[in-house]
């Protein structure tokens, strides 16, 4: 495996920088991208350092502008990973450049659950206990140690894991690609991350129904029930697969998050949902 020390002096700048940039992940948040302008914008020092031509530039800008979304404090880690990529990519003619989107979303998963576990429900907790503990006392320096106890770990990982990401894809995207496994990882990598947005969507993309049929002051007839009898999240799965639809024909994500609008609040007034 290369090792930090056995980078070049190009390298190390070019790392610091995407550490520097992994900051802002979400700061131009969006439902279409989530934190995936932030991802490219972090990625950037990469893409100009291995691709010369602009329009090869231009296609690397195109491929790390999807979707993304992890723990902040992880996303280094998938970061220098994806930089790794897109040097071999840059290197070999033949590189499969779906698999560096493909890597990326299997991995946003399995970080996400860590990474919250971690920083979200332990450390930070932690510091909070202890920042509090610190205040009932009436010490003015809790909020200080609420956010030395919470940032500096966090800061730490990240700063590491953009190295250990970038080092640790140099070992292996060689190896499986010499040995032809970069196909095989590339489709089960494809598979997990669709699994991933199968879950999410099912979870986030909820419908019920609230229309009934009324007799003698009785429900006899429940909308919902019927549709559960035929698929439970009938509607849900429809929904998505019409906005997948209307977005593969290039329809713009905009006009399709007003068509959902406009129809959650028709259903509402009619009383069907």
């Amino acid at each position: 495996m290369t090792e930090k020390n056995e980078l070049t002096k190009e390298d190390k700048k070019m790392l610091n920088s995407i550490f520097w940039r992994s900051f802002p992940l979400y700061a131009q948040y969006s439902y279409a991208k989530n934190g995936g302008a932030g991802f490219c914008y972090a990625l950037m020092p990469a893409i100009n350092r291995f691709y010369k031509s602009a329009e090869a530039k231009k296609e690397a800008l195109y491929r790390n502008i999807v979707w993304f979304n992890t723990t902040g404090n992880f996303s280094s880690f998938i970061m220098g990973l994806a930089a790794s990529m897109e040097k071999e990519n840059s290197e070999k003619p033949d590189f499969d450049e779906n698999s560096i989107n493909a890597v990326k979303s299997s991995l946003m998963g399995p970080m996400a659950g860590i990474g919250d576990s971690i920083f979200w429900g332990v450390l930070r907790i932690i510091a909070a206990g202890v920042a509090i503990g610190l205040g009932n006392n009436g010490n003015i320096l809790a909020p200080i140690v609420f956010i030395l106890l919470y940032n500096v770990p966090s800061i730490i990982t990240r700063y590491y894991g953009t190295y250990l990401g970038f080092t640790l894809g140099s070992k292996y995207i060689e190896k499986i690609y010499s040995s032809g496994a970069i196909h095989i990882m590339t489709k089960a990598a494809s598979t997990l991350g669709l699994i991933m947005v199968g879950g999410m969507t099912s979870t986030i993309v909820t419908f019920t129904a609230k229309f009934k049929w009324m007799q003698d002051g009785k429900a006899v007839l429940e909308l919902q029930d019927i549709l559960d009898q035929i698929l439970v999240g009938m509607v849900p799965l429809g929904v998505t697969m019409l906005c997948f639809y209307l977005m593969n024909k290039k329809v713009s994500f905009n006009l399709v998050l007003i068509g959902i609008v406009v129809l959650g609040i028709a259903l509402s007034l009619l009383g069907i949902a």
